[in-house]
């Protein structure tokens, strides 16, 4: 199989009408933060039972496509010694993984953040795909502020993106280009859309420049919204309309999915959001579907709490997220279905 073939395969089995993507790539101090709101410690052990619990869950497959996992993940196995990968690919869901190292101060541009991880990514990705991943993810951050962000960050940050997408797709790997516009702060809906549209302009610009094939790519973006401290917060239809309106400005029809990052919005707005732009807008080139981390894990976190009995109350929480969430990506879900077990 060509390396292009590769990519196709794995474009055509994670993009799927109804199904979005699990993002369970924590870093370690994310996921103790995560885990010590639940009483649990961030050890090996548990962060192992942990993802071997949603791996596991019956049923997912049906509106989960693919899974984001940790690098630490990739070597990890469940109870009876099999690979957590593995029991993604037997199940028809795409095993991928986290390649970004974190971020930091952009030099010489005070307010805006870079990440690291370009040096020896072909040889890390030449081992992840040895252990089954076959896509990539990599996220940039962009904190709104009064001068941020600035040119140079998002320039800076899309030359990143790019260069990280090259390096993938000449491995073989499809890769996930996640640039999340922060909702912290009291900045309006219309700043985040001008910020929003500034930054996905200037990406596809790089991802052109890099010879990146954008059919052989999932773009991972924030929606527009107002920050979190904004006196004016906006509805579902409103986010839609914001968020879609930038999209079409800035996204050629040839990416084949868009899978929104959830970003600190709770469980049930994240969905009702997905949902009023599927709802709303159901004529889009793009699928337009999840990629949550929170939103879909939440739940799930606090019917666990680290305990081996409460594992199938857990599994039960995660399949009925991802259930409202495959609803949403076809523009069926109502609030009246969180009521449901």
């Amino acid at each position: 199989m060509t390396t292009q073939q590769q990519l196709q395969a794995t474009i055509e089995q994670m993009v799927q009408t109804g199904k979005g993507i699990l993002a369970a790539d924590e870093s370690l101090p994310t996921i103790a933060k995560r885990f010590a709101l639940i009483g649990v410690e961030s050890t090996q052990e548990n962060r192992r039972a942990w993802r071997a619990l949603l791996f596991t869950a019956p049923g997912i497959e049906d509106y989960i496509s693919g899974v984001i996992e940790f690098e630490e993940t990739l070597s990890q196995t469940t109870d009876d010694g099999t690979p957590l990968p593995e029991v993604l690919a037997r199940r028809g869901i795409v095993p991928g993984v986290k390649v970004d190292k974190g971020k930091g101060p952009l030099a010489l541009s005070p307010g805006d953040l870079i990440t690291y991880g370009l040096d020896g990514l072909a040889e890390r990705l030449q081992q992840y795909k040895q252990q089954g991943a076959r896509f990539a993810k990599w996220r940039e951050v962009y904190p709104i502020g009064r001068h941020n962000p600035s040119s140079l960050g998002i320039t800076a940050n899309a030359e990143m993106l790019a260069r990280y997408a090259a390096v993938c797709q000449e491995q073989g790997i499809v890769p996930i280009v996640e640039p999340e516009v922060l909702m912290d702060g009291d900045h309006s809906l219309a700043r985040c859309a001008e910020v929003t549209e500034a930054v996905q302009k200037e990406i596809f610009h790089a991802l052109h420049r890099h010879h990146v094939t954008l059919e052989h790519m999932v773009l991972k973006p924030n929606m527009v919204l107002p920050g979190k401290d904004c006196p004016q917060q906006a509805s579902a239809e409103e986010v839609a309309a914001a968020t879609v309106r930038v999209l079409r400005r800035c996204v050629p029809a040839a990416v084949p999915s868009i899978n929104f990052l959830s970003g600190g919005l709770s469980p049930a707005q994240a969905t009702a959001n997905l949902n009023a732009i599927n709802a709303g807008f159901p004529l889009e080139p793009w699928l337009l579907s999840f990629s949550y981390g929170r939103a879909l894990q939440q739940p799930v976190l606090q019917a666990w709490r680290g305990r081996a009995e409460n594992v199938p109350a857990a599994q039960r929480a995660l399949l009925k997220r991802a259930r409202l969430n495959g609803a949403a990506q076809r523009g069926e879900y109502q609030a009246s279905m969180e009521e449901d077990d």
